[in-house]
């Protein structure tokens, strides 16, 4: 297929900038694969469309503080990193920032003086390899002075706002490691969480880290030639356990958000057992695609050309989800990560 047809034009001003105040009370667009018919709802309204025996899966990775600022030993120039992945002792994968890119052996000195780093390795777009060295626990730096790493399309010129800590955070956020939010996710509220255990909705877990290969683009001319980035993810034995005991037993399973898609489809085999699981999935669901675990999905509008687009159109069938695309277009809903959401039955 095409890139091209997964593209949509979307007027600036419906990207979200900030947060509702209220979680739940973002519009929810309502797709039913059987029908076709698409509805105008509330998050709030979510323990409507869900019943006694279905399966709530969330992915609960936390979003680390992870964007640093510092200057140059050598030249004193500013210098962001956004550290991605620890890899070894005191050893990082990071994203580099500045006017001047730091050369291999390059000394920073980064959190205030609090962080000491060296250059070790200079990778495509940015990417580079770090070795840290602090005389505190480098996450108490990180929870004193690191920035939330808020995707580029919400425009923060003085740095991030104190309530994008928070509010960039799922309320059941427990398991450090992503530098992005699973966004579907942002919607829920202890309230409805409790509304749904009320109906008899279950509730589980998956972790799947969310990196920066979130927000890249597709900029190959045909989908198929995009090669994914991996990502850390997990499915412990009572979550895979959950899930196929939901199955078996008529139960739906509904995935909050495309990271907890993407893990249970990585831990499935093709019979649609999932089974226990725990390394990298680099997993590139894309029309045609025959899903074996999920049933329902919870997801934000995503953007154009993206991975996660493809997804949901291989999820709903992609005639379906660009008219959905427009018509949230036409009828002003927010877009992106602090935006609105949509529920795929």
């Amino acid at each position: 297929m095409k890139t091209a047809e997964f593209d949509y034009n979307l007027p600036a001003n419906l990207i979200a900038q900030h947060p509702l105040e209220d979680r739940a009370a973002a519009r929810m667009m309502v797709l039913r694969r059987d029908s076709g018919s698409i509805d105008h709802r509330c998050v709030r309204e979510l323990p409507c469309f869900l019943q006694s025996g279905d399966l709530l899966v969330v992915n609960d990775t936390r979003v680390i503080p992870a964007r640093i600022l510092g200057k140059r030993t050598d030249t004193g120039g500013k210098v962001e990193l956004l550290l991605l992945e620890q890899c070894g002792p005191n050893v990082w994968r990071a994203l580099c920032r500045a006017r001047r890119r730091p050369q291999m052996g390059s000394q920073l000195t980064l959190a205030d003086g609090r962080v000491q780093a060296e250059v070790l390795s200079l990778e495509p777009e940015g990417r580079t390899t770090v070795r840290l060295e602090c005389r505190e626990t480098l996450v108490d730096v990180l929870e004193e002075v690191g920035l939330t790493p808020l995707p580029p399309y919400i425009k923060r010129p003085d740095g991030p706002e104190p309530a994008d800590r928070e509010r960039y955070q799922t309320v059941y956020a427990t398991n450090p490691g992503a530098v992005a939010a699973p966004t579907a996710g942002l919607h829920m509220t202890t309230d409805l969480l409790d509304q749904l255990a009320a109906r008899g909705v279950a509730r589980t877990a998956i972790t799947l880290h969310v990196g920066p290969g979130t927000f890249r683009p597709v900029t190959a001319e045909l989908v198929e030639e995009h090669v994914m980035e991996s990502e850390r993810s997990e499915v412990s034995p009572e979550t895979a356990e959950k899930v196929n005991r939901t199955r078996e037993e008529g139960g739906r399973v509904i995935a909050v958000g495309t990271t907890t898609v993407r893990t249970l489809e990585s831990a499935a085999a093709d019979g649609g057992m999932v089974r226990t699981f725990s390394g990298r999935t680099d997993l590139f669901i894309r029309p045609p695609y025959a899903f074996k675990a999920v049933d329902c999905m919870l997801t934000n509008f995503h953007l154009p050309k993206s991975t996660l687009l493809m997804m949901i159109s291989a999820f709903a069938g992609r005639d379906l989800i660009m008219k959905a695309y427009h018509e949230a277009v036409e009828a002003g809903y927010r877009f992106y990560s602090y935006g609105d959401c949509m529920l795929i039955l």
